[in-house]
């Protein structure tokens, strides 16, 4: 064992942000040690990983994998669990010291409480934990002393201006946006976008679900609610502007009107690793920014006309309670039908719109408000797709 070394439990190790969170550890091996990996159905990348990396925990959350899993792993001193509270339970073990949440969606947030109740300092990449449910994980976070470091590149930008910035105020924190693959696109042009244009990110390289949020500027919207409760700032105090070359990840501005930037390369790696060492910067030879190969950086407004979703997030962030959590679980329904083709790209819109008003509103909830919410919008939604489906 390292002296100081950093166990790490992720959660969601065979997705984008988990495979590339092995990656930082990997090049960092006096730094970090895998504690637990967890993964929803990819068994196959799941075992390698831990044959590579010989955590002392690993989760498949498809139960009915266990037993492949369980075998493959039964000559290592590795225990294997499955199913979803299995998450909840490796979270809290002694020998985590961070756990990297990467989960897609709303199956982050239980996780992220058990986490925090824990004691156990979070990375961040699961937005919709906070859009979900940031009226309870903040308060939580700060009642248990544990410090939420955000992963996403935008909001880990923000945190970077921040350093040092702790007794002055902000005016406005603007995130930025490559506009997806669909940038200027007009709606007739997107009432025929396909599954296939739709998951073709221009700048990153991401999961399906995430890829479909960027095109539809859903994911801009998740990450403005996600920076209200991250920064402790209201929807008028956010904006969003599109920049397409993803070199600017975000900026702050403080009440003497001055602008603090982050820039970089966009490779989700630096906010992984950054996240991961907090408070130091690790050396690294990942390649350069070059200010003379970008000479020009064009920023513009998004259009909230056509790409109705980041209206729609606005919308649930003013209105507060449950509302993010309505938002959030119709949107998963949403981008699950579409990537299934049973409506068209403009129609999760119209189905995450509807399901927000057709909704049972609470001003207060609870975390069992929530997980009912979330059950009842999802069931909502479905519903929709059922009647408007091609």
């Amino acid at each position: 064992m390292v002296v100081n070394q950093k166990h790490i439990a992720i959660l969601g190790s065979t997705g984008s942000i988990g495979t590339q969170t092995l990656e930082v550890i990997s090049l960092h091996p006096n730094q970090f040690k895998v504690a637990v990996l967890t993964a929803q159905s990819n068994a196959t990348l799941l075992i390698q990983q831990a044959l590579e990396f010989l955590p002392s925990h690993v989760v498949i959350g498809d139960e009915s994998q266990y037993s492949q899993v369980k075998e493959a792993l039964a000559h290592l001193p590795i225990e294997v669990h499955a199913g979803a509270k299995s998450l909840e339970y490796v979270v809290c073990l002694d020998e985590v010291d961070v756990v990297l949440t990467a989960l897609v969606g709303y199956a982050g947030l239980l996780p992220t409480v058990r986490a925090i109740e824990a004691k156990k300092p979070i990375a961040l990449a699961n937005k919709e934990t906070l859009v979900v449910a940031g009226a309870l994980i903040m308060p939580l976070a700060a009642k248990m002393g544990v410090p939420i470091l955000p992963v996403d590149s935008e909001h880990s930008a923000i945190f970077q201006c921040l350093m040092g910035e702790s007794h002055n105020p902000i005016e406005k924190v603007i995130l930025t946006a490559s506009g997806g693959p669909f940038r200027s696109w007009k709606r007739e042009q997107l009432a025929k976008v396909t599954r296939e244009q739709a998951l073709k990110h221009p700048n990153w390289t991401m999961g399906a679900k995430i890829t479909i949020d960027s095109a539809s500027l859903m994911n801009k919207g998740l990450e403005v609610i996600e920076a209200a409760w991250l920064f402790q700032v209201n929807a008028n105090q956010i904006d969003v502007v599109v920049h397409p070359q993803s070199i600017v990840h975000s900026l702050v501005q403080f009440q003497d009107g001055s602008i603090k930037a982050q820039l970089g390369l966009p490779d989700m790696k630096l906010p992984i690793q950054f996240a991961l060492a907090y408070p130091n910067r690790l050396e690294v030879d990942f390649p350069r920014f070059n200010f003379a190969a970008y000479p020009n950086l064009t920023f513009e407004e998004p259009d909230l006309a056509t790409f109705r979703n980041l209206g729609l997030a606005f919308k649930a962030l003013d209105k507060g309670g449950n509302m993010p959590c309505i938002l959030n679980a119709a949107n998963e329904i949403a981008v699950a039908a579409f990537l299934e083709d049973k409506i068209g790209f403009l129609e999760m819109s119209d189905l995450i719109s509807e399901t927000m008003e057709r909704g049972t509103f609470l001003a207060n909830p609870t975390l069992e408000d929530y997980v009912q919410s979330d059950q009842l919008s999802r069931e909502l939604a479905t519903q929709w797709v059922v009647n408007n489906s091609k």
